[in-house]
């Protein structure tokens, strides 16, 4: 298992560099994300979110196949947009609606280097659309207006710190 960085930390703010070596390691690191994910009830989990600043995101929607997206590229969307409530592994504990395209078309690479395109609309378009903004450092937070992205850090700050005591009272 991974651990999972959280807002605050540096990484989750950096522009991810390219996947370039497509090797075991590779394999490894997504196969690790894939059950840090399935551990944390998530959808998407991309590399910033455990430290490595790379292009690599994977995506696990119940019932459905886990996919693994390196280096990709988001080459269109749909004009029609629609609100949906989002929450983040990096910000655990609080949700917000965001307005995002309802389709997308994504190009990128599987673990083996070969190149793949997917077009989705969704829960799955939306979960790209969340993972591929991680990999530029912008958060589902960013998507809101500045008083509602500052009740979401308020509200996540709060849990934080009863949580923090909670640990210290075991």
């Amino acid at each position: 298992m991974l651990d999972i960085c959280k807002l605050g930390e540096d990484v989750l703010r950096e522009e991810c560099s390219d996947i370039k070596e497509f090797d075991d390691a590779l394999k490894m690191l997504s196969e690790a994300m894939i059950d840090t994910l399935d551990e944390a009830d998530g959808v998407g989990l991309a590399g910033p979110q455990v430290g490595v600043p790379k292009k690599i995101f994977v995506v696990h929607i119940r019932g459905e196949k886990p996919m693994v997206f390196i280096n990709p590229s988001i080459v269109g969307t749909s004009i029609e947009t629609g609100v949906y409530e989002e929450g983040c592994l990096s910000i655990p504990g609080v949700y917000h609606d965001v307005v995002r395209p309802v389709g997308v078309t994504i190009q990128a690479q599987d673990v083996n280097g070969k190149p793949f395109t997917i077009q989705a609309d969704g829960i799955l378009a939306r979960v790209i659309q969340h993972e591929n903004d991680h990999l530029h450092g912008k958060l589902y937070i960013d998507h809101l207006e500045e008083r509602e992205r500052e009740k979401v850090i308020r509200s996540y700050e709060k849990k934080n710190r009863i949580r923090r005591k909670q640990k210290a009272r075991v």
